[in-house]
């Protein structure tokens, strides 16, 4: 039977850690645990999370994020990780059920992933059903809907090197260097908050200067050369404001999403 280790980073997360637990704990899907790693919290966060057997804590200063979720994922022992944030969600109670039944129908892929509901446009945001270079290069699947085999952790984690994109090099690293070839489950795994610390205006130019760096390590230069023409051509930093805009991503995912149906 396949198990799961659901993985949150907290600091100072307030209601939003309580909310997240919580919605965990609704899955109907029998063998999984919490882990929670916070990085000291002043506030009362700790002290608002339901009480549960399959919820194990570590409480310890950390570096940021990514150490957090490497703490994290050695307390794990899951066949499976999910990392859910404070204030995502799973989509519906029956999520890790419907993934185990795939993982069991169609094993060993290492990586499996779904679809996300974004809950700025209010809509289904749909994964491509197949990782390419250029999708590598444009837009993995949301870090939310991806379920990834324990054991890819086990000889190296998450880079620390990187503040913003870690889980983009992991993810690129094991597609490159692994030779995963994740597998698109057709679900939608999470209820996506998004406006999360790599969308801050603050670490905007950071997210450039890393993306930039690690597309370079995994991709050819004369692919890259190539995908950054595509997307000046098809106006893809003006594509990005407008999806992340609360008035207009709504619309724009609708025409987006009819658009690509249109075309199969």
């Amino acid at each position: 039977m396949v198990s799961f280790t659901i993985i949150t980073v907290t600091y100072n997360a307030g209601n939003k850690l309580k909310e997240t637990v919580s919605d965990v704990l609704k899955q109907t899907y029998d063998n999984y645990e919490i882990v929670i790693k916070d990085g000291l919290s002043k506030d009362q966060s700790l002290e608002l999370i339901p009480r549960s057997d399959r919820i194990r804590l570590k409480s310890c200063k950390d570096s940021g994020i990514y150490d957090a979720m490497n703490q994290a994922v050695e307390l794990a022992t899951g066949d499976y990780i999910i990392f859910m944030n404070c204030g995502d969600y799973f989509y519906d109670e029956n999520v890790l059920k419907n993934v185990a039944d795939i993982i069991e129908k169609q094993p060993g892929k290492g990586i499996y992933y779904g679809d996300v509901c974004s809950r700025i446009s209010q809509t289904v945001d749909h994964a491509t059903s197949q990782i390419t270079d250029f999708v590598c290069f444009r837009h993995i699947p949301c870090h939310q809907a991806c379920i990834f085999a324990r054991e890819l952790f086990a000889e190296r984690a998450f880079d620390l090197e990187y503040k913003i994109r870690a889980d983009y090099e992991f993810f690129l690293r094991q597609y490159y260097q692994k030779e995963i070839r994740p597998l698109y489950t057709g679900i939608v795994i999470a209820d996506y908050e998004g406006g999360g610390y790599s969308e801050t205006k603050e670490n905007l130019k950071r997210d450039k200067m890393e993306h930039r760096k690690i597309t370079s390590l995994y991709i050819k230069k004369s692919k890259l050369l190539l995908y950054r023409l595509i997307m000046f051509i098809t106006l893809q930093p003006l594509r990005r404001r407008i999806a992340q805009n609360k008035h207009l991503a709504g619309t724009y995912d609708r025409v987006k999403t009819k658009t690509s149906q249109n075309r199969k």
